[in-house]
């Protein structure tokens, strides 16, 4: 990691059409496989979307690195100070997350191109947040309204786990339908992406467990995109960021039942609904909550 943020802090530049100080860009770049309508139609560009995003993440993790570590204090402070000066993300006039600096999402010569790669901020990343960002989760969801849900098998599962994170699970089923259809996914299961694509078996099971079960920014949410054709069910083993197990139950749309395993002792925070418990389990113990609001978490003891 170190050595990969030296390296775009030797190579970002200023793009001096973006007030300054946060106007740091690759460049020269390419939004991956899209052509850039500004560029005669060539995928050159500077600071695509999706850069800009990886670079944040990157950055913000050699920064963690280093505190853990506790080393590099400088190098850390230099990293954090370029993180600041990167460009924001922007909204087109359309409301769509622009994949370009310029408002261009509109002009491409195909509006309904298999790569979403401007959207890595909501997934895999946790940049965009439903809770937290809602301007720019909504600008992510004009961006897939726009796309359209059918692509290739492993751009069909990356849609399928963008719209799980925004929280939609009725349309996040319809997607994992025509992705397990005889369209996409051949009578051995692999996905139908000629000869074939592992990515749409990978993300196809990654979107399932994203509805069930999501953990960003140290708040593990309970059924954030439930369809309605799941009515009655049970998960058990998801694993959550930070080192939890957890186990789920629900009723009639409803969560009944949650059990939350630490395995590292951090604290964390559950949401299901409005509803947000916070809790602070040593190794070893195990949370059990009903998922009502007036309820209190209990604590036990385990060995596991």
């Amino acid at each position: 990691m170190k050595g990969a943020a030296q390296f775009f802090l030797d190579t970002l530049v200023a793009d001096t059409n973006l007030p300054a100080p946060a106007n740091l860009v690759t460049c020269p770049s390419l939004s991956p496989e899209n052509k850039n309508p500004a560029s005669k139609n060539t995928s050159i560009t500077a600071g695509p979307t999706m850069d800009l995003e990886i670079l944040r993440d990157l950055f913000a993790n050699c920064i963690r690195a280093s505190e853990i570590l506790d080393v590099d204090k400088k190098f850390r402070e230099q990293v954090a100070a370029t993180r600041a000066k990167l460009a924001p993300l922007q909204i087109g006039s359309s409301g769509q997350l622009q994949e370009w600096l310029q408002d261009l999402d509109l002009q491409s010569h195909d509006l309904h191109h298999r790569h979403v790669s401007h959207l890595y901020g909501l997934y895999p990343s946790a940049q965009i947040d439903v809770n937290t960002t809602p301007e720019l989760a909504a600008a992510v969801k004009k961006s897939l309204e726009i796309r359209g849900d059918q692509a290739t098998g492993w751009a069909t599962a990356w849609r399928f786990n963008l719209w799980a994170r925004l929280h939609d699970g009725d349309h996040a089923f319809s997607i994992l339908e025509f992705l397990l259809s005889p369209a996409r996914t051949y009578p051995d299961m692999f996905d139908a992406h000629p000869p074939f694509q592992i990515d749409g078996n990978f993300g196809g099971a990654s979107g399932i467990a994203e509805m069930l079960l999501q953990s960003q920014n140290n708040v593990i949410q309970l059924l954030p995109a439930l369809p309605k054709v799941w009515p009655n069910g049970s998960v058990k083993g998801l694993r959550a960021r930070g080192g939890f197990e957890v186990d789920l139950a629900w009723q009639n749309g409803k969560l009944t039942s949650v059990a939350v395993r630490s395995y590292a002792g951090n604290p964390c925070q559950l949401r299901y609904g409005q509803t947000t418990k916070s809790f602070k389990a040593k190794k070893g113990q195990e949370i059990l909550w009903d998922g009502k609001a007036d309820s209190e978490m209990k604590l036990i003891d385990r060995v596991f």
